[in-house]
């Protein structure tokens, strides 16, 4: 089963929510951007998740955007992987 939520790492920083849906938003719908950060300092982790509308633009984001340069990093994108589904077996 393809997901059509994925994993978008190494960003830079200082980057905003706007910026990244900028990016992502060419290959589809995106129905929820999570940014993460730090639980203490609330600074932006370089990380965040990405859910589309259909499974069919998830897919087409990674293979576009995986490796792809955004600021002078490479960025890191692949589908995301339920932790919490994970924990429970």
């Amino acid at each position: 089963m393809v997901s059509n939520k994925i994993y978008v790492g190494n960003l830079k920083f200082s980057l905003k929510e706007e910026n990244i849906r900028q990016i992502f938003s060419v290959y589809g719908v995106i129905q929820d951007l999570k940014m993460i950060h730090d639980r203490e300092t609330g600074n932006f982790r370089g990380f965040a998740f990405i859910t589309y509308a259909s499974p069919s633009e998830a897919e087409e984001a990674v293979a576009q955007m995986n490796g792809q340069p955004v600021d002078g990093r490479n960025l890191k994108v692949t589908f995301a992987e339920d932790k919490r589904k994970e924990k429970q077996n």
